[in-house]
């Protein structure tokens, strides 16, 4: 559908939704109208925002470090990912890394900035080691601002870096792994079946580099040469008790026997425009020859890999394809399952739900620095893709596009997101480069809703200048997005009739003591009575239990709250039998019985 028709139809699902609610749940139900996020005005740090149910707190700048501050505008340094350990925000940079001190989310600190360039400085974090990806063909070893002249190197480091962070202010360096294509972004695994060791699935998407340089290294096709770098991935090992020793223990081809996807055309004018300034730089290189066309393939390695280890399965978003793998040997990863879609372009990266009945990728349409969010854009184009997911299967359910479209100033693309853990419902928050910040729910994966967002102008008014939100992840209560230009940004989820305040502070009680969002942990609540309020307020917001069975819970939930001792277990059981009852009858039978169990996990506690 086109992107007219498809806010006609969020529209009315909007309505239809805020008309069958009760008044608790009506407010902020239907997002602002005209969309604010349309028409903002330009500017670096000055530029207008948008937001619907979600407040920014802070916006911190980068460190002058990574910020060429005598060209507005004009970045040489880019903000990448972000991880997370204890108090910490490790966010990655094409030139290194920068820590931030965030106790208190209104007032990050800069607690360092490390330059080391490499791009993209993927980072994550294990225990008290450090993770970072680096790929480019001027990353030293010494971590030098110099770079490498010279075709072959030594000096050239690309793979994963490995540091030891007890202190974090002067990390130390333990080793570098190098793998023969780099490392775009790589993924932790650990396993409760194996202890003393961790791995890192490493996705590397750049050229092979010569074998004089990296003994091994082959660019030849499978076929020609079985120890070719193309098509597989590298798995390392990482001792615990000896880092130091962290090597690649396998390679695995699991790209194996995939044919090249069929894909969708670019816009005309787009189309136009890139054989414009092909033909125009010929023009003024007519030494420079263009290659005849590759044959396709299929893909020879994946961008990005999220694994579950608590189901035992990855997706891998490669190129042409979403994977599904199975990891319970997190040494050697097989593939179990494969989806093309000819609408989506560049498999990105990928998200499951919490219960692990569903995966979600994304499609990084025009590679991160084109406008892919224009209204004359294609909806299922640059979507993400959700799947249900049975036994080993991937079936298709539907599209997810941030829909307020976006100037040709303003590059936007699908891209890293996380699951806001709020009990019964699939909720996620994403980042959408300039397309701004977008949190919508997935729990009907037929029929996902966007449910809040944060939006800010483009750069500039005149011509596109890279930025906007790398990733925005949740963590330990707020959302923290890697601004790619514009430094960090803290937001807060506020309470609306899409979201209450009980969803909120129940996502709240999951506390971590450190993340890597593409290493997926299991999310568990505590018993509370924050939780059942929670369920309470889906109930009445789906209709799922009749309204007088709902103000019944909620008066009997407060009066057993009030109690101590065997008169609130007493209540608790009887209020735990009268939902098992309940749920007979109920639309939503599901939630009620959930609401039931955890009513009966409340009357157990002392």
């Amino acid at each position: 559908m086109n992107r007219l028709s498809s806010r006609i139809t969020c529209t009315a699902l909007v309505f239809a939704a805020a008309a069958c609610a009760t008044n608790k749940v009506e407010m902020s139900m239907s997002p602002p109208k005209p969309d604010p996020r349309v028409g903002l005005k330009a500017g670096w740090f000055n530029a207008g925002q948008a937001a619907w149910n979600l407040e920014l707190i802070s916006n911190t700048p980068p460190s002058p470090a990574f910020i060429n501050s005598s060209m507005p505008g004009d970045f040489a340094l880019i903000n990448s990912d972000l991880a997370f350990y204890a108090n910490w925000v490790i966010q990655g940079n094409f030139s290194g890394y920068q820590v931030w001190d965030v106790a208190d989310p209104a007032r990050p600190i800069l607690y360092t900035a490390w330059i080391c360039p490499g791009s993209q400085s993927d980072v994550s974090v294990y225990d008290h080691l450090m993770f970072v990806s680096n790929e480019s063909t001027n990353s030293r070893g010494d971590c030098g601002t110099q770079g490498i002249r010279d075709t072959v190197s030594k000096e050239r480091a690309r793979g994963i870096r490995i540091y030891d962070i007890k202190d974090l202010a002067h990390p130390r360096p333990i080793t570098i792994v190098q793998t023969c294509r780099g490392s775009h972004t790589h993924t932790l695994v650990y396993s409760p079946a194996d202890t003393e060791n961790i791995y890192v699935y490493v996705s590397g998407s750049a050229p092979v580099r010569s074998p004089n340089e990296l003994a091994g290294c082959s660019a030849m096709s499978p076929a020609e040469d079985p120890n070719s770098a193309l098509f597989r991935i590298e798995v390392i090992q990482v001792p615990l008790k000896a880092p130091e020793t962290a090597h690649i223990v396998s390679s695995p081809r699991i790209f194996n026997d995939l044919a090249a996807p069929a894909t969708h055309p670019e816009p005309v004018a787009d189309s136009i425009a890139q054989a414009k300034m092909i033909a125009d730089y010929l023009k003024a290189h007519p030494e420079v020859k263009m290659p005849p066309p590759a044959p396709r393939t299929g893909p020879t390695q994946c961008h990005d890999i999220t694994v579950y280890p608590a189901i035992g399965l990855a997706g891998g978003a490669c190129g042409g394809y979403g994977l599904l793998l199975d990891i319970r040997d997190p040494a050697h990863p097989t593939r179990i399952g494969a989806a093309a879609d000819s609408n989506f372009s560049y498999w990105h990266s990928a998200t499951f739900n919490n219960a692990g009945d569903k995966i979600l990728f994304t499609d990084e349409w025009g590679g991160g620095l084109q406008p892919r969010c224009r209204a004359t854009d294609n909806m299922e184009w640059g979507a993400d893709a959700i799947f249900s997911l049975v036994n080993g299967t991937m079936t298709f359910k539907s599209y997810y596009k941030m829909p307020a479209p976006q100037t040709s100033q303003e590059n936007c693309v699908a891209h890293n997101g996380s699951l806001i853990p709020i009990p019964g419902r699939d909720v996620m928050v994403q980042g959408w480069y300039q397309g701004g910040i977008s949190v919508f729910d997935f729990t009907d994966a037929s029929h996902p809703m966007e449910i809040a967002y944060f939006d800010r102008g483009p750069m500039d008014s005149t011509k596109l200048v890279a930025a906007g939100s790398w990733s925005a992840y949740w963590y330990n209560g707020f959302i923290y997005s890697s601004e790619i230009s514009r430094g960090l940004d803290i937001l807060e989820l506020k309470p609306s009739g899409w979201i209450s305040q009980n969803e909120i502070d129940a996502a709240k009680l999951v506390h971590q003591i450190f993340s890597n969002v593409q290493t997926q942990q299991k999310i568990t609540w505590p018993t509370s009575f924050v939780v059942a309020r929670a369920y309470l307020d889906q109930l009445e917001r789906g209709k799922g239990l009749a309204p007088e069975r709902i103000d019944a819970a909620r008066k009997a939930l407060s009066s057993a709250e009030g109690k101590s001792g065997t008169s609130r277990r007493s209540a608790l059981d009887a209020l735990a039998t009268q939902l098992n009852a309940d749920a007979q009858g109920a639309a939503d039978a599901k939630k009620v019985a959930l609401l039931a169990v955890e009513v009966s996990a409340l009357a157990k506690m002392p």
